[in-house]
């Protein structure tokens, strides 16, 4: 069996990281380089870092910080923010991301995906879905980072995901917006159902807040990885004590 993944999640805004509750009211967390180190020291498995104000902004990510990361430390990280082409991606990847991710440009230009998996491979290209259930159905958001700018997508989540699969994604980042930053659990109900529609890597992401909300999400919805930020930014739970609590309950993971 595969070990599973504990992935810890910068949102980064003019440089720094910050956090926010249901993607609203984003308060600084600290120095990008600071963070990503501890949590490498910690063992955590992978950094996904969101510039979150890029797209919104119709710019793409600062390579200048992902080359001081890339420098800190030596796991894996996925960089997105306003990535709109193969070109863009290429410099990403350059400054030492180890995959790239996207979200509001593929919604706005879906062979992006095509094109990215066809330069880079499927298993470097992740696609981030903000997702929220409205009515009897789960519909994506788009340009989720600023107040001003998000709104629907128009698609209806599981069919995008299935759309995003057959155009190349390899992995899928479902973050669930609300869930996100109320610390009260993943959103089991819709990552079970994304589960069924995908068999690419998924990462559960948006609602982590005790141990007991890691070893759920992987034992009842049988998700690839566990996404967090709020509780290891405050200090509240340590990457240490999330493996070892999910092993007791019978997930492979890296010790």
């Amino acid at each position: 069996m595969l070990a599973r993944r504990i992935v810890a999640c910068l949102d980064v805004r003019d440089g720094r990281v910050v956090k926010g509750v249901q993607f609203r009211d984003h308060r600084d967390m600290g120095d990008i380089v600071e963070l990503a180190t501890r949590y490498a020291d910690e063992g955590v498995d992978e950094l996904v870092f969101y510039d979150i104000t890029a797209s919104p902004e119709s710019r793409t990510v600062d390579t200048g910080w992902v080359e001081r990361v890339c420098d800190a430390i030596d796991i894996p990280f996925c960089v997105a923010g306003g990535i709109r082409s193969v070109r863009q991606a290429e410099q990403v990847l350059a400054a030492g991301a180890d995959k790239i991710s996207i979200n509001s440009p593929a919604l706005l230009d879906p062979p992006l995906i095509n094109q990215l998996a066809a330069r880079f491979g499927s298993q470097c290209v992740v696609l981030g879905v903000d997702s929220v259930l409205r009515g009897d159905d789960y519909e994506v958001h788009k340009m989720t980072g600023s107040v001003e700018t998000t709104g629907s997508a128009g698609r209806s989540t599981f069919a995008w995901l299935r759309e995003a699969v057959d155009r190349g994604a390899g992995e899928i980042v479902l973050n669930c917006m609300g869930s996100d930053g109320v610390r009260r659990g993943y959103d089991i109900a819709q990552l079970k159902l994304a589960r069924r529609e995908i068999n690419v890597p998924l990462i559960a992401s948006g609602g982590a807040g005790e141990l007991e909300h890691f070893a759920s999400v992987f034992v009842e919805a049988d998700v690839d990885g566990a996404l967090a930020a709020t509780v290891f930014h405050s200090g509240q739970l340590s990457v240490g004590q999330v493996k070892q609590h999910v092993q007791q309950h019978g997930v492979s993971v890296r010790l």
